[in-house]
């Protein structure tokens, strides 16, 4: 297992105590997790969020596709201020909530109240990295992700461990992708944590994400 080596100053922490109220008093009226206990919401979201910072490169463009409440890109922001990060949710309440807590934080981002097919249609190839956090299957993840990375980017997916890479040979293939590297990480309380990279080796077909929820219902 990879030691966690992240750095946390005071002016990021009070940051992320503010992120916590606002979370917490939020979550009822936004649906935003079922993590509502402080120590739970430090560990199991900001930490596990912070731990892709060992596969993003300086100055980084960090897309994070299905943000909801701002995981993984925002706690990555604050601890890697060189990066730039833009948000995009299907929900519009998730949005709303990413840009207030932003602006509390006084975190600079983009955002957009997007479904991810559609996004990519005007964001092909833009982004240095993909980042996905609990939000499908992996071979469904990549393909909401491979479109909008650059050749030569990557997609960074959090999941508990590498199993799920066995079924996503053939996404890797249809998408222009390789799957490169994995961070293995054990939290505080146990949990299991593994960082996928998966690099872009050349352009992902423009099919590619499909839409009418077909990534879901058919996937590669």
């Amino acid at each position: 297992m990879n030691d966690i080596d992240i750095h946390i100053d005071e002016a990021v922490r009070k940051k992320l105590d503010i992120y916590t109220s606002f979370l917490i008093s939020e979550n009822e009226k936004y649906n935003l997790t079922a993590i509502t206990d402080p120590i739970e919401i430090y560990n199991k979201h900001f930490i596990d969020s912070m731990l892709g910072s060992v596969a993003v490169p300086p100055r980084a463009s960090v897309c994070d596709i299905g943000c909801g409440a701002g995981f993984p890109s925002v706690p990555l922001k604050l601890i890697r201020d060189d990066i730039d990060i833009t948000l995009v949710d299907s929900l519009g309440k998730r949005i709303e909530f990413c840009k207030t807590l932003c602006g509390m934080l006084n975190v600079s981002a983009r955002f957009y109240h997007e479904r991810a097919e559609d996004f990519a249609k005007t964001h092909s190839e833009q982004f240095d990295i993909a980042t996905a956090r609990a939000v499908a299957p992996l071979n469904i993840l990549l393909e909401y992700t491979a479109q909008i990375i650059k050749i030569g980017g990557a997609v960074i997916a959090y999941k508990t461990d590498i199993s799920e890479t066995d079924g996503a040979a053939n996404a890797c293939k249809l998408l222009g992708l390789k799957f490169e590297t994995h961070y293995d990480f054990t939290l505080d309380d146990g949990s299991k944590r593994s960082i996928l990279v998966f690099r872009k080796i050349r352009s992902t077909p423009k099919q590619y994400p499909r839409g009418q929820n077909k990534p879901r219902k058919q996937p590669l």
